[in-house]
C-alpha cells in the first residue's frame, strides 16, 4: 500500500498534469512543465507513471473510472424498474457527466482535457479510451436499442454521436443560456432536463 506522503504526491502530478494538459494540449505540456508545477522532480513522475503517456491515461482514468461506474450503476437502477425507458437511460448517461462537469477540485480542467481528446489525433490515447470504456458505450447502445427498433445500428450510432457531442458542450458550459437567479447545482439540474428532453427528441424521431 502507498503511504499518504507518495499518495499525496501522485494526486499532486495528476492535477498539475491535468491543469497543463487543459491549457496547452499533450504535446504543448512538457513534463517539466508538469514537475515544477506540482514541486516534484522528474523521478517521481517516472516512478508513478513510467512515461508521459502514461501518466496521459492516468489523467483520464482517475476521472473516467469514477464517471463510467456511477453511468453504470444509473443504468442498472433504471432497468431494474417496472420499464426502462429513453429518458431513464439518458439521465443515466447524462446526469453523472454534469455533474463531473462541476466538481470544484479540477471538473472544468478535465473537461478541457476531454475536448482535447476529442479535437487532438491522439491514437494511442483514443485506443486507450476504447479499450477501457468502449464497453460501458456497448452497454447504453444496448439500452437505447432495445428502446429505438426502428432505428438500425450504423443510424443509432449516429444519433448517439451527436447525442455526446451535445453533452460535452454542456459539460463545457458554453452557449448563451446564462446563470440568472440559480444556483450552478440548480443551472446543472436545468441543463440535464433540457438536454435529455432534446435528446429523446432526436432519437426518437423517424
Amino acid at each position: 500500500m502507498l503511504s499518504p506522503e507518495l499518495f499525496s504526491t501522485k494526486q499532486r502530478i495528476l492535477g498539475a498534469a491535468e491543469v497543463l494538459f487543459a491549457r496547452h494540449g499533450f504535446a504543448g505540456a512538457s513534463l517539466r512543465q508538469v514537475t515544477s508545477a506540482a514541486h516534484v522532480n522528474l523521478a517521481a513522475v517516472n516512478y508513478h507513471f513510467g512515461s508521459k503517456e502514461n501518466l496521459i491515461n492516468e489523467v483520464f482514468r482517475r476521472r473516467l473510472d469514477e464517471l463510467n461506474a456511477q453511468r453504470l450503476q444509473a443504468l442498472s437502477a433504471a432497468r431494474t424498474r417496472s420499464s426502462l425507458t429513453l429518458e431513464s437511460v439518458l439521465a443515466a448517461f447524462v446526469r453523472p457527466a454534469l455533474a463531473l462537469s462541476g466538481d470544484d477540485h479540477g471538473g472544468a480542467a478535465f473537461v478541457r482535457v476531454l475536448a482535447r481528446a476529442y479535437a487532438e489525433h491522439n491514437e494511442r490515447l483514443r485506443q486507450f479510451l476504447h479499450d477501457h470504456y468502449g464497453h460501458v458505450l456497448r452497454q447504453f447502445a444496448s439500452a437505447f436499442g432495445e428502446l429505438l427498433p426502428h432505428l438500425d445500428k450504423q443510424e443509432l450510432y449516429w444519433r448517439l454521436d451527436i447525442v455526446s457531442g451535445a453533452l460535452t458542450y454542456a459539460m463545457a458550459d458554453f452557449g448563451v443560456i446564462k446563470r440568472r437567479g440559480v444556483t450552478p447545482e440548480q443551472h446543472r439540474d436545468i441543463a440535464v432536463d433540457h438536454l435529455i428532453k432534446f435528446a429523446a427528441a432526436g432519437l426518437r424521431a423517424e
